[in-house]
This record gives C-alpha cells, structure tokens and sequence, in this order.
C-alpha cells in the first residue's frame, strides 16, 4: 500500500489537553449535579462537545440553550486551560518533521472547535506544515463517525487508502479504519492494555517510538 499522506489527531495525541477537557466538563457538569467516574470519561474521548454534553445531561431533559450553555462553558474553559497549561506531547517535533522529510501531505482531524485547533497549532507551531485541517464539531456525526477523516482526506486530496492516522482514542481510531486509512493508536498509559486496540494497525507508546523503519512495515502491508 503506497502511503503517502498523514493526518493526526490532535487532543491527547499532539498536545496534553485530556485531562484538562476533563476538568472542564467535570466543572460544568457538576452544576447540574451531575457527576462522572474515569471510566464513564474516557468512554467518550474523541466525542464532539456538544455529543458530550447531550450524552450526560440528556437525563435532565435540557432545552436547546442549556446545552448550547454549557458546550460553550466546557469549551471556553479548555481554550484558557490549553493557552495556559498544555505542553507538547513526547515526539511532536520529531514526527512532523519525518513526515515532512519524506514529502507526506499533512492533515490535522479533530472533534475540537476551531478556536481550541488554533491556540493549539500556534502553541506547537505546526501551522505551516499543515495543508488541511478539519473540524469534527460542526459535522452532524462527530467521531466514531469517519466523516472529519474523509473531509480532510478529501480537502489534501488524498485517496483513503494513502493516509496514515494518528489517533489516541478508541472513537478516534473506530472513525479511522471505517474510513479505511491505516491507523496507529497511542493510547494514554491507564488504557493501553485494553484489547479493543487491536483493531489498529499499530500500537505505540510514543509518537516518539515511531520511525522510517514502522513506516515502511505499514506501507508495505
């Protein structure tokens, strides 16, 4: 299989903002007295805000304005957090510039809104190596649904079957295979043992575990 395109996700792949979409949702939710185990979290990383929060509040009956409320609290809150908090995730640089040196089209597929994409994309100044980008959140179907991955396939114009994803949520790599791509997971420590990610291609604990040697085995599968 000739790869020659990438797209990454970009929340817990790229940059280490989980943790605090988690602490804003947990804030938001806890005023409506609603309250999430880990587990019940990590079930939805990779969902859009607003399928989050229809997901969790549904109970409540909430009207339209609660919602809408309440996704732009969660997101307001992770934008100040990311601006202020995020680092870098291990291996950001090394592997933007591997694909770089091997002349890959690169792509960013993410459920974030595109204010959180650009505080993000400045803060690790990836910018001008990104040729696509595209936002799952105003898509009807967020992630597991592999729509983003096929609007930004689409937009670097690139085949499905050329790209290689990057994804570190179980939804996240759901979406990609359905949209056929090849599909490396870096899982975050606590889930990694987990079988369900036997359906990627490639399991990772780092970006920084990947190399010239990963990409050709998965380009030759």
């Amino acid at each position: 299989m000739h790869l020659n395109t990438v797209i990454f996700d970009m929340d817990g792949l790229l940059i280490d903002s989980e943790p605090l979409w988690q602490r804003a949702a947990e804030e938001a939710l806890a005023r409506h007295n609603i309250r999430l185990s880990d587990e019940q979290y990590h079930q939805t990383t990779g969902l859009g805000t607003r399928q989050f929060v229809e997901k969790f509040m549904a109970p409540l009956s909430p009207t339209e304005q609660l919602l809408s409320v309440t996704e732009n609290k969660i997101v307001s809150n992770v934008i100040d957090m990311v601006r202020d908090e995020a680092l870098p995730m291990p291996g950001v640089p090394e592997i933007f510039e591997l694909f770089r040196s091997r002349n890959f089209k690169i792509g960013l597929a993410t459920s974030s809104p595109f204010a959180l994409i650009r505080v993000v994309t400045e803060k690790l100044g990836i910018q001008e190596s990104l040729a696509a980008i595209s936002s799952g959140n105003e898509l009807p179907y967020g992630k597991p649904h592999p729509q983003v991955f096929l609007n930004c396939a689409e937009e670097l114009g690139a085949s499905p079957l050329h790209c290689i994803c990057f994804e570190d949520s179980f939804n996240g790599m759901i979406a990609a295979k359905a949209a056929r791509m090849t599909c490396v997971v870096v899982p975050a420590p606590a889930q990694r043992d987990h079988g369900r990610w036997d359906a990627a291609d490639k399991k990772l604990n780092s970006l920084l575990e990947f190399n010239n040697d990963l990409l050709n085995e998965l380009g030759n599968k």
